[in-house]
């Protein structure tokens, strides 16, 4: 599984998994965790604990692993020397805006061109490696869940196996450790589709035995059945957990994305689901992703815990949410509802911003978009802990020309929490998460915005209407 930059789990990533793990428990598999991290900037520790914490939450036990294609670079340099020698590979020091020109010269499609086939350039610093993909015949699989695929080879541009920097691209490494670790099923997301016609032919070129069976599931879509996407819509598997659903509940509802069992039952236990689960029955038409239907089916959980467990259920929640910051809202508070309501922004989905405080604040802080607008950018971009995320809001405030850390974090407080006073706002982001936090300031900008253009329009109205002298 990738890392994600942002270092969420993708609910996507969250169904994909669960697909592979039902399928080994159904037959006896193993089911191998493997970290695909060979991209450096998505190499961060929390990121492959943050990918373990989301399975072991949804109950996805592993058997081998984790892996870490990071540490397997040895592998990869030996096929790549394989490569080599077969004559498979060369060098390309093409730039993308010259494969663009080129391309819209010649009226090519977009892609890369061939142009270094033939220039006998060696592997070296700035230079990417491609492989040399055939230029007649066709390359074809029989997917489970897509019947036959057929792709042209001359359709096949002649993709890159290893960066510019020396590391190697995850289609080359995917391929060598599906070999390495003998994988009979690939079981992925349609996206990957384009990139297995690649797969096989490096397999084919590398000489390993009987090629895997791939399975590619269908798209998860949204209500307007776009592909869903972390910038409209909620997607990390870690939002539904701290919201207070269930794992069990989570797990039903992924399962059902896509596949279904012949009864149509749609409450079915981990059980039920391993033994009845499917490959073949899976469609490729897209998933619709229904947060009302998974909150329908995780009430539906809810309501079928006996009493005491569901009061130990909440109570756990709560408390895992309310422990870190108790100590800080202690000395603010007089009552324990005073205490709840100082953090009420830790537990809310989306926060409630007091209108009387927006405009209170809109008014006395000029200076109030820009820092949002600064601070949003540096935020994310930042180590998500106390002192970082301080620095990144006085440069947000220094930038707007606000040097007081309490005006600049000011507008920052409002969008996030919904008040202008409460706990330490940096201590409360750290507890937040990066994924709301952001969120949350994304709206507050949007809703400054429009207030803004519709006051624009206003003043333009009334200029329109001024009588002349």
């Amino acid at each position: 599984m990738a890392p994600s930059p942002t270092g969420y789990f993708h609910v996507g990533g969250a169904r994909t998994a669960l697909f592979n793990w039902l399928y080994a428990r159904q037959r006896n598999g193993t089911f191998v965790l493997r970290i695909e991290d060979t991209d450096a900037a998505r190499n961060r520790p929390e990121y492959a604990a943050g990918i373990e914490r989301a399975l072991l939450w949804l109950g996805l036990d592993w058997d081998e692993g984790p892996y870490f294609q990071s540490q397997r670079q040895e592998l990869y340099e030996a096929a790549l020397a394989r490569l080599w020698d077969a004559g498979r590979l060369y060098a390309c020091d093409c730039q993308p805006e010259q494969v663009a020109e080129r391309n819209r010269a010649s009226g090519r499609p977009p892609g890369y061109d061939g142009y270094c086939r033939e220039r006998g350039l060696g592997p070296g610093p700035g230079r990417l490696v491609r492989f040399r993909t055939p230029d007649e015949g066709t390359t074809s699989w029989d997917d489970v869940v897509r019947g036959k695929v057929v792709y042209d080879n001359a359709s096949i541009e002649d993709f890159a196996v290893r960066k510019s920097n020396g590391q190697p691209l995850f289609i080359l490494a995917n391929v060598v450790d599906d070999a390495a670790m003998a994988m009979t099923h690939v079981i992925r997301g349609e996206e990957h589709v384009p990139n297995t016609p690649k797969y096989l032919l490096l397999w084919e070129a590398l000489g390993y035995p009987e090629v895997p069976t791939f399975a590619h599931l269908p798209l998860l879509v949204n209500a307007s059945r776009q592909k869903l996407s972390k910038r409209r819509d909620k997607v990390a598997l870690e939002d539904y957990r701290d919201e207070g659903y269930l794992p069990e509940a989570m797990v039903n509802y992924l399962a059902l994305l896509g596949w279904s069992p012949k009864d149509g039952r749609e409450v079915l236990s981990r059980e039920e689901l391993v033994a009845e689960f499917r490959l073949e029955d899976v469609k490729s038409a897209p998933a619709f992703f229904d947060e009302r239907k998974l909150a329908d089916v995780n009430a539906t959980y809810l309501r079928s815990l006996p009493t005491d467990e569901f009061v130990a259920r909440a109570q756990a929640w709560l408390g895992s949410r309310w422990s870190p910051i108790a100590a800080l809202v202690q000395e603010r508070a007089r009552t324990l509802a005073d205490a709840y309501e100082l953090v009420d922004f830790l537990f809310l989905p989306e926060v409630q911003i007091l209108g009387s405080e927006w405009e209170k604040l809109r008014r006395q802080q000029p200076a109030f978009v820009a820092i949002l607008e600064g601070a949003a950018a540096r935020m994310a971009e930042v180590d998500w802990e106390v002192g970082p995320l301080r620095q990144a809001v006085v440069d947000a405030g220094a930038s707007a020309g606000v040097t007081s850390l309490a005006k600049a974090q000011a507008p920052v407080r409002l969008a996030v929490t919904g008040r202008t006073v409460g706990p330490p706002l940096f201590e409360s982001l750290a507890l937040l998460g990066r994924r709301r936090a952001l969120a949350r300031l994304a709206a507050a900008l949007e809703r400054a915005r429009q207030e803004d253009d519709a006051l624009t329009d206003q003043l333009g109205d009334a200029e329109h209407l001024r009588p002349k002298a």
